[in-house]
């Protein structure tokens, strides 16, 4: 079989997404997923917390409960259904820091846990850190 008769076999195989399906369950769940830490925020306030300080536990609170979900397995279960919906920010960069350290525990916590953790989130700290640096060169020139 060559590449394009490939090409041809896979095409007519590939399973279809509704992709406005995908996009509303998305937006359904990513929306879900702020209002939860809306709600943490404002449960805070409530308890009477400074607000700054809330703010941060806010963020806490989300970057643990994605860690807890991504280590027992139910972010996988929620990330099936509602795909980039997962992936706000603060929860998708947990899972993406927790779910390589996981499955790396075996090999130990510095050459498994610590050497592969940031295996998937590092390259996104690193373009996220050269883009900030590339737009405050070009803010101080403009604002000059």
């Amino acid at each position: 079989m060559n590449k394009k008769e490939y090409l041809a076999y896979t095409e007519k195989r590939a399973k279809r997404s509704n992709t406005v399906v995908n996009c509303i369950k998305a937006f359904l769940i990513g929306g879900l997923i702020c209002a939860i830490g809306q709600g943490f925020l404002e449960l805070y306030l409530y308890i009477g917390v400074a607000e700054e300080t809330a703010k941060t536990l806010e963020s806490v609170t989300l970057i643990f409960l994605a860690g807890l979900f991504t280590g027992i397995g139910w972010f996988d279960k929620i990330a099936k259904h509602a795909g980039a919906g997962t992936l706000v920010p603060i929860t998708g960069f947990s899972n993406a820091v927790t779910s390589p350290a996981i499955d790396a525990k075996s090999e130990g916590f510095v050459m498994g846990v610590a050497s592969q953790m940031f295996v998937i989130a590092g390259p996104v700290i690193v373009y996220g850190t050269v883009a900030s640096i590339i737009y405050g060169i070009i803010y101080f020139f403009i604002m000059k």
